[in-house]
């Protein structure tokens, strides 16, 4: 579980296919590698996502992760490239101060940003969720963009187009 506070930007160091449509990740980020444990879940751009290997390149940090086809499919994961931008999180232990939603990290879809509007102090942003999803999003609920979690401020389902 996390919260969909981001408590890192990491780089997307390398991708690379791997057997049963596997993709193998690789991510350098700030946080120190002893705490990057093998086996533990890490949010990728809100993906959930298992540590499978870590190291230090040039003073940098590096972990590596598999993404199988499915999530390759379901989220942008598929599009990451060297030097994408990806938000990072590491799970919520026990005990943990819960500052901002509950957040999976297993993605149901993928939702297109139709409009923002930067403020003072913030940004509002319109979106259009799949039609299949809109039944799940409850007014004044959240949701999790890139893994932020966002509070909804409206809610407007549209009818689907026959």
């Amino acid at each position: 579980m996390f919260t969909g506070i981001v408590t890192d930007i990491g780089e997307v160091r390398s991708v690379k296919p791997r057997a049963n449509n596997l993709h193998r990740l690789t991510l350098f980020c700030r946080y120190p590698r002893a705490e990057l444990i093998e086996g533990a879940s890490i949010a990728c751009s809100g993906v959930c996502l298992t540590v499978v290997d870590t190291g230090e390149e040039d003073g940098r940090v590096w972990f590596a992760v598999d993404a199988a086809d499915e999530t390759l499919r379901v989220t942008t994961v598929g599009r990451w490239r060297h030097g994408t931008k990806v938000n990072l999180e590491r799970p919520l232990r026990l005990g943990d101060e819960l500052g901002g939603h509950l957040v999976a990290g297993h993605i149901d879809g993928l939702a297109a940003v139709v409009a923002r509007d930067d403020m003072t102090d913030s940004a509002r942003f319109v979106l259009r969720a799949p039609q299949a999803l809109a039944r799940f999003i409850a007014p004044k609920g959240s949701v999790a963009l890139d893994g932020i979690s966002l509070t909804l401020m409206r809610w407007k389902p549209t009818r689907s187009r026959s």
